[in-house]
């Protein structure tokens, strides 16, 4: 696999949520942290995902916002 984006965490799923259109997948990157990516059903099915196989976590973004009351 090639991609630009510099952030790829690799992980195994450990879960797979599919609710009317859109999935939460969550993939343990290691040392206690879990990624969550909400993604297409299609998606879902077309990349095969399921629990306990790997993926990456892709990372493309250029802001990061946190906020508190």
């Amino acid at each position: 696999m090639k991609i630009s984006a510099r952030n790829t965490l690799k992980g195994k799923i450990t879960e797979v949520v599919k609710g009317a259109t859109t999935a939460h997948v969550k993939i343990d990157i290691g040392g206690g942290t879990i990624v969550t990516a909400s993604i297409t059903n299609a998606a879902v099915d077309e990349l095969k995902l399921a629990v306990g196989g790997t993926a990456y976590a892709v990372v493309k973004a250029s802001d990061v916002m946190v906020a508190v009351d």
